[in-house]
This record gives C-alpha cells, sequence and structure tokens, in this order.
C-alpha cells in the first residue's frame, strides 16, 4: 500500500531527490516521529511518579538534545563532499532561514512548558487524548497558512476529532491523581490543550518557512533548521530553569529519586533523546510531505500511547475515554482512506491521459 503524500510537497524538492529516496526519508521520519511520540510521553511521566517535580527541566529535555543531530550533519556533508557536489558546505542555512527558525523555536520552547506542565498533573491517557486534538488545529492552520486542501474525508477527520475533545471534558476530574486538587488537575488540562494549539500553528509555519525559503531545500538543510530550532527552545526553557532554580535542585532530586540516582539521570537523558527524535521526525515529515501528514501521524499513534500508559502506569480507563478514543480512530480512518482515494483517483487520471 502506497504511503499517502499530499499535494502539499515542498515545490524546491523536487528536481532534488527520486520518489522512492522521498519515500525512504519518508517512512524513516515516520518511525523516529513515532518512537519519540510513543516514548517521550511515557519517560516524562516516569519523571514525575517517581519523585521528579520540576517541569522547566522536564521542558528544556524536549529540545535539549540538538548537539546530536551534529553527527547525521557531519556525515552527510562529508558524503556530498565525497561525492563531489558542488557548494557543499558544513553549514549551508542563510541568515534569512535562521531568524524564522529562531521565532519558532521560542515558540516552541513556550510549547514545551504548556506540554511538560500537563504531562505532570494529568495521566498520560488524557493528555495523549487532549493531544489528540492538535490534528484540528494543525488543518486549520495549514488550511490559513499554507492554503491546505480538505477533502470530506478531512473534514469529517477533523469534525470527529474534536468531537473526541469534547467527550473527554465530560468528567475531567474522574481520574484525577491522588493528592492533586481540582484547581491543579483543570489547569492541567487548559495546558495540555494549549499546548496542542499552539503546536498545531508551528506544524504549518515550518511548512511555510521551507516554502518560502530563498535557497534550495535538502534534507541536511532540515536537520540544521531543527538544531536552530531546538536551540532557542532550549534556551527558553532554560531560562525558565534558571527563574525557578532547577539547576541546583537536580542533584538533590536525583538523590530522592525513587528509582535511584543513576536511573534517575538515564531518565533524563533517554527523555532528551526521544524527544529529539520526535522533533526530527516531525519537520522531516514536513520536508517530505506537509504538515497536515505529520499532525494525521502524530494523532495516529494515540491508541498505541493510550495502551502503553494503562500497562505501565495503570492509568484508568473510563467510558468517556473510550467513546473519545473510538471517535478519534474513526477520524484517522476516515483521513486515511480519503487519502488512498486520492492517490488512487490520482493514478486513474494519469492513466487516462493521452500519450504524446
Amino acid at each position: 500500500m502506497d504511503i499517502p503524500i499530499t499535494n502539499n510537497r515542498i515545490d524546491c524538492n523536487e528536481n532534488r531527490m527520486s520518489k522512492s529516496m522521498k519515500r525512504l526519508l519518508l517512512v524513516l521520519n515516520c518511525v523516529m516521529l513515532g518512537v519519540g511520540n510513543c516514548g517521550g510521553p511515557q519517560v516524562q511521566r516516569l519523571y514525575f511518579v517517581k519523585g521528579g517535580k520540576r517541569v522547566w527541566l522536564t521542558s528544556c529535555l524536549e529540545t535539549a538534545g540538538w548537539p546530536f543531530l551534529f553527527f547525521p550533519i557531519i556525515v552527510s556533508y562529508l558524503y556530498r563532499r565525497s561525492q563531489g557536489v558542488p557548494g557543499t558546505r558544513l553549514v549551508s542555512i542563510r541568515r534569512a532561514l535562521i531568524v524564522p527558525c529562531a521565532i519558532i523555536g521560542v515558540l516552541t520552547g513556550a510549547d514545551d512548558y504548556m506540554y511538560s506542565y500537563g504531562v505532570a498533573r494529568l495521566p498520560i491517557s488524557t493528555s495523549a487524548l487532549i493531544i489528540a486534538t492538535q490534528l484540528a488545529f494543525t488543518a486549520a492552520f495549514a488550511f490559513l497558512l499554507v492554503k491546505q486542501k480538505f477533502t470530506s474525508f478531512t473534514v469529517n477527520a477533523v469534525f470527529l476529532l474534536c468531537m473526541g475533545a469534547v467527550v473527554l471534558a465530560f468528567h475531567t476530574s474522574s481520574d484525577r491523581p491522588a493528592g492533586e486538587s481540582d484547581k491543579e488537575y483543570i489547569l492541567g488540562f487548559v495546558m495540555t490543550l494549549g499546548a496542542a494549539a499552539l503546536y498545531g500553528f508551528i506544524l504549518p509555519a515550518i511548512e511555510l518557512m521551507c516554502k518560502k525559503a530563498k535557497q534550495r531545500l535538502n534534507y541536511s538543510l532540515v536537520m540544521e533548521m531543527q538544531v536552530v530550532m531546538s536551540f532557542f527552545a532550549t534556551v527558553v526553557c532554560a531560562i525558565g530553569m534558571v527563574v525557578n532554580h532547577d539547576f541546583a535542585a537536580i542533584p538533590r532530586e536525583a538523590r530522592e529519586f525513587e528509582l535511584g540516582k543513576t536511573m534517575y539521570y538515564s531518565v533524563l537523558v533517554l527523555d532528551t533523546i526521544l524527544w529529539q527524535l520526535f522533533f526530527l521526525g516531525a519537520t522531516g515529515v514536513i520536508f517530505c510531505a506537509s504538515s497536515l501528514l505529520s499532525g494525521i501521524i502524530i494523532a495516529t499513534l494515540l491508541p498505541l500511547t493510550e495502551t502503553l500508559a494503562v500497562l505501565f502506569f495503570h492509568d484508568k480507563f473510563k467510558v468517556e475515554k473510550a467513546i473519545s478514543l473510538t471517535l478519534s480512530l474513526w477520524g484517522f480512518l476516515s483521513y486515511f482512506y480519503g487519502e488512498l482515494q486520492h492517490t488512487k483517483n490520482q493514478k486513474e487520471a494519469l492513466n487516462l491521459e493521452p500519450s504524446p
């Protein structure tokens, strides 16, 4: 079965990559996005469940893995240089692209904090369902920013996801963790919804930035863009850590961590790696296809995230969550069925065109 790729591809890629390479990159980025999207929230929740309390710290970890990207960037540079590609440089990103990357990075830092706050207050199964509403925001902003085309299936998917979030909002305090006040729980719910809305804007904003870029894009440049965005997001969260005295609290928190000091630092490192995979995967899918497809993949992984949360953290799974999950799955299936039908119709139209 073909992987559905929308018509909103970044035009400057068309002559640079074969379709097979583009699909290979798409699959690779989908895998990274999937691993990060399912693993990141679980490890982050583990930190809070086992005694961690620093929201700014976990926010910072979401993008602090950007130095790891220097390794594939250097490998890509050496490969292009060995192939004699003209104009090969270790750093190819230009100043005109750095500024919008920095702005998106600052927004990402704010989004990281809101999301981390929600994970600290809500069960993973609840926060994952709220984050599913991100698709609706992504679709809306994709329509406004990059003129994303919609089919009846896409509209149906967005509607079902919104309904799923509405159902989840009923009796939200029924799965409130022990010892947490109603005010903290509701604020966690609102912050998570805000994170979904903001990241729903960020994904199309990245696609718009790529479309408006005044230099030819390749995957190495995409990684450089991710470095800049993650760097500025990390700076925002690091400032929050300084104000909140998180750096000084880390050694004490490590000693008091229920799983031990070694496990504490292992959780922080693993969380950093998983989230960096998530952000690179999301940006890579936008490069290969579109922001809407990136949002769809994030939402599609909801059932797996739900299952892992119930398995590892024994989250409650009551009736409203089951209804919300059913509506979400229905929405995902509607979108993919529509994309497959669209791909099929395109192929049939090409076959019907007369040969020159």
